[in-house]
């Protein structure tokens, strides 16, 4: 039985997954769309509602939590403290919706469009 299982592998070992989470992760916020697949979608939907919530308040633990998790990068960090975050000042969560789109046709895979509200 598969109790109390959370997160996806994607059939990757825990550095590179980690990496993988940043790229997406760094791609959504630097263009706001991303195209992928629903399984990724739906799996770093969590990790960008989290780190949108901590950049409503602009502090510097906020931005050194924040750094870590996006890997130190300065274009993504300004971008989603100035002009993300504060967009959603006053909304409660909910920052992200995936739009599913029908299934590729070689391959059977789920395509999905995440994107922020």
């Amino acid at each position: 039985m598969k109790n109390l299982v959370h997160g996806r592998k994607f059939g990757r070992v825990r550095r590179q997954r980690t990496a993988f989470f940043r790229s997406l992760m760094r791609a959504l916020i630097i263009h706001e769309s991303i195209e992928t697949t629903e399984a990724r979608a739906k799996a770093i939907r969590p990790m960008i509602e989290k780190m949108i919530t901590r950049a409503k308040t602009d502090t510097v633990a906020n931005r050194r939590i924040i750094a870590s998790r996006l890997g130190n990068d300065a274009k993504t960090m300004t971008k989603l403290f100035t002009e993300i975050a504060p967009r959603y000042k006053d909304r409660e969560g909910g920052y992200t919706r995936i739009t599913k789109s029908p299934k590729v046709l070689e391959d059977g895979r789920s395509v999905a469009y995440i994107s922020f509200v």
